[in-house]
């Protein structure tokens, strides 16, 4: 009788990599949104692309090998046409007889291995490795991203008479149908490298003596190179046509929006342009509708929030608020909760500026200030479209924080964000903003602060042998909370471009309101009183938070320090 083959999430289970209900999440997931299950357990960072190759490999009976650790000759590259390597991402290893081994990323991917058979008249003995190593490989041996944008910053540097031509009438030199003009060939690679790097934004930045090009990956800027300043005008002009900016316009700041197709997706880019000193600074956000469809497994729960999470969204009325600084994902966490709860017995509408991704079976609404279509008018029409669920993008003044007061108070449930550093602070903004201290206290059910925390790459993750011991201090950490523990960080290595962290996951700390916290918000109480409840409630401040996290070996002391308020330990009386 033939052996059953083990499932890949069996695999991992066994391995002790994700843990049951991590699993049930993850298949939920991916029938969802018709993703594989070790797609959907990448997407949701319940495991790394390595742990899911090496049970890929474990299932079909498959050798892994580590790209890494230079196990390919670049000679062998010549085994098999450049044009196979790139379009399928394979790599030779080695011939013999007429047995060619070559490492693949799928194998399910049985058409691409009978068409390799054929076209290369061998045997196939197939190898795995990740995908993204096999991509950073070609890319590093055959020209790729990396190397073809640098040359192509060369030769717009070295060809005078070209830049003297594109400076005299830009609009030509970037005709659309000329796919190999220099400039356009920059934009592309330019963009295509930052998707590669999981970016969110892209900035070209015009300084006195160049044109600075940086990417955001993980919420911090890098700096990817320099273009010429004999470049400025054309790049911007490229990037203006593209976007459909009016690229005569150089004294307002404009908005547009790029669609391209970046390998198999189809990305959408929000580009902003903004006149500064030295000329147009222009910032592409890259928006991929996957970034804000992880799950609520994935934002990096603690298990009792988790749980808290859970029950709060869940219910029937009353005001959910997400707080924190821009670009901590508040919008990330209420997408997930509206994505928990999207049925066909719902019905959700959202009040947002701008709408960036769009969700099915979600009635999305987009803010147009200039036709005076403003959140309070778009939340007036909501309530009469009976709504069981409200998302207003941002509570920005009192007239939004009425309607969102009167809606949670008639029968709805409301999520949206202000920008406070915590989440006692959100009940006297409310406050402050001019909305009655008795309808704060009825209306608002719970409120959640968040940062976002970059996380130790698992590609070089280690002990760290000497942490900083003011930073710990600084944290609270003592000797006693290390017992048993060790703190790591990240070498540097090419999966993580040599920084040491590769993603992020949130910190929280949630305020569950409660007879006392109502009584409290209705006298006004100062924001130390109503944090020093909270705390009494069950509430883990932002930085005991991270402070697991450490413990834990997700992240850094450093990456706390840099991200979580202080006062949430330190000063409590």
């Amino acid at each position: 009788m033939a052996r059953r083959r083990k499932k890949l999430g069996e695999i991992l289970v066994g391995w002790n990599v994700i843990a049951p209900n991590a699993l049930g999440d993850a298949i939920e997931y991916a029938s969802q949104n018709g993703k594989r299950i070790g797609e959907a357990l990448i997407e949701l960072e319940l495991a790394t692309e390595e742990d899911v190759t090496k049970a890929l490999a474990a299932q079909f009976d498959l050798e892994y090998v580590d790209l890494d650790k230079n196990v390919v000759v670049p000679a062998a590259l010549e085994l098999v046409p450049q044009e196979l390597i790139t379009r399928h991402l394979v790599l030779p290893m080695s011939k013999e007889n007429d047995t060619l081994k070559v490492i693949i990323h799928d194998p399910l991917d049985l058409e691409t291995l009978d068409m390799l058979r054929f076209r290369l008249n061998m045997d196939l003995d197939c190898v795995l490795a990740p995908r993204s190593k096999i991509q950073r490989f070609i890319d590093t041996f055959l020209g790729g991203v990396g190397s073809s944008m640098d040359t192509a910053i060369e030769e717009i540097d070295h060809d005078a008479g070209l830049l003297a031509k594109e400076r005299a009438a830009h609009l030509k030199a970037l005709d659309a149908a000329d796919e190999d003009a220099p400039v356009i060939k920059l934009i592309n690679l330019m963009i295509g490298e930052a998707v590669r790097m999981r970016a969110s934004d892209i900035h070209v930045e015009p300084m006195s003596d160049r044109v600075r090009i940086r990417y955001r990956v993980d919420g911090v800027c890098l700096q990817r190179d320099n273009v010429p300043k004999s470049m400025q005008g054309p790049v911007i002009a490229r990037l203006k046509i593209i976007s459909g900016i009016d690229i005569a316009e150089k004294r307002l700041p404009q908005d547009g929006r790029i669609k391209m197709k970046i390998g198999n997706q189809q990305i959408d880019f929000r580009v902003s342009s903004m006149p500064a000193y030295h000329g147009e600074s222009v910032v592409l956000r890259i928006l991929r509708p996957d970034s804000v469809k992880i799950g609520i497994t994935g934002l990096g729960f603690e298990q009792d929030d988790y749980e808290r999470f859970q029950r709060i969204i869940r219910q029937p009325t009353g005001i959910f608020l997400v707080t924190g600084p821009t670009g901590s994902g508040k919008t990330t966490t209420l997408y997930a909760a509206l994505q928990e709860l999207n049925r066909p017995d719902r019905k959700i509408i959202t009040a947002e500026d701008p709408v960036e991704y769009n969700f099915t079976g979600m009635n999305q609404c987009q803010v147009k200030e200039e036709i005076g279509l403003t959140f309070a008018r778009i939340l007036r029409a909501m309530l009469r479209q009976a709504p069981n669920i409200i998302l207003i993008g941002e509570i920005r003044d009192r007239e939004v924080g009425e309607v969102a007061v009167q809606a949670a108070l008639t029968g709805h449930l409301v999520f949206s964000t202000l920008h406070t550093n915590d989440a006692p602070s959100a009940i006297t903004r409310l406050i402050d903003m001019g909305i009655k201290p008795f309808l704060v206290a009825s209306a608002v059910q719970a409120i959640m602060a968040q940062r976002l925390i970059r996380i130790i790459c698992q590609g070089c993750k280690e002990v760290d042998p000497s942490p900083d011991r003011f930073v710990l201090r600084t944290l609270g950490i003592t000797d006693d909370d290390l017992a048993g523990h060790h703190v790591y960080h990240g070498t540097g290595c090419n999966r993580c471009s040599g920084v040491g962290y590769r993603g992020r996951q949130g910190i929280f700390e949630m305020l569950e309101m409660n007879n006392e916290l109502r009584e409290l918000a209705f006298a006004r109480a100062a924001t130390n009183l109503v944090r020093k409840a909270a705390r009494a409630s069950g509430m883990r401040p932002l930085l005991e938070d991270g402070k697991l996290k450490i413990l834990r070996g997700t992240t850094t002391p450093a990456e706390i320090a840099r991200t979580a308020q202080m006062e949430g330990i330190i000063g409590e009386e």
